[in-house]
């Protein structure tokens, strides 16, 4: 166990520590029997398992041990924190994105690792057991966490305009709410719309074309943190509610080709000014 850190850890050293820690984890839930995934409330009404759980104990348990002086902000912990501000370095942690699908046997589920320094994840790993897929970021300069050779994956070539594109949408609420009125317009407006109900895996769907853009809404960090960084790797624009840059305490995540991430940008606003919120 390591007794302490340097100001700055290689990017290597931090990346290799991200994958072993998910490993921990994802390998533990591809072992995990049926009683782990047997589903009871938070408080916010909000499906959770012993599963997320455990495996937010042994990511935690990896990452502690490799880099202490770097705290680890984890879905099923955070609540601890009252609400506070996250540390300007910090790991981010979803054990299960999309908790409901891996109750119910669904394989669109996934564990999700980002490291974020100064609101900005700089490396991640994004992992679906059920699929037998993984996604990493490694340090500023890698191509994707892989082997040095190997190049970048190009970026996806998807639709760029509403109309014409496939979208992804996770976190909609009652129709009533904002969100539900937007999701009614996409309805409407896109040429088609999916709801996979994991946002991690709709940013990787990004990544790989299979979606040709998404929206993410009321996002915690920890949901998208990894797929945020895969996509910038990627040259996707990631953009929040005001057509900037995505931040965390945006309630709106639009992703795609840029003029794509921008009409669904500017159709949230539309949303808003035609109900008069």
């Amino acid at each position: 166990m390591r007794t302490g850190v340097s100001a700055v850890e290689p990017g290597r050293e931090l990346f290799t520590a991200a994958g072993k820690a998910v490993d921990a984890g994802a390998g533990w839930l591809d072992r995990a029997g049926e009683e782990w995934s047997r589903r009871r409330f938070k408080s916010s009404g909000e499906e959770v398992t012993d599963a997320d759980e455990e495996v937010e104990r042994r990511v935690t348990r990896v990452l502690r041990e490799r880099f202490p002086g770097i705290p680890v902000v984890g879905e099923e912990t955070a609540g601890q924190a009252g609400g506070e501000p996250l540390p300007s370095r910090c790991w981010l942690l979803d054990p299960i994105d999309g908790t409901m699908n891996f109750i119910r046997g669904a394989p669109l589920y996934a564990v999700s690792l980002a490291l974020v320094e100064d609101g900005r994840p700089s490396l991640g790993v994004l992992h679906a057991p059920a699929l037998d897929r993984r996604w990493t970021v490694g340090p500023d300069g890698g191509p994707d966490g892989g082997p040095a050779g190997i190049p970048a994956a190009e970026p996806p070539r998807g639709a760029r305009e509403v109309s014409r594109a496939v979208v992804g949408v996770t976190g909609a609420g009652s129709t009533a709410s904002r969100s539900g009125r937007y999701l009614a317009r996409l309805l409407d407006d896109a040429y088609r719309v999916r709801l996979h109900g994991c946002m991690s895996l709709d940013l990787a769907a990004v990544a790989e074309g299979w979606l040709d853009g998404c929206v993410c809404l009321t996002p915690k960090p920890w949901d998208v943190a990894a797929g945020v960084a895969l996509l910038r790797r990627r040259g996707v624009a990631v953009l929040g509610e005001d057509g900037g840059d995505f931040t965390f305490d945006s309630p709106l995540l639009a992703a795609g080709p840029a003029p794509l991430a921008e009409e669904l940008v500017a159709l949230w606003g539309a949303v808003a000014a035609a109900s008069g919120t």
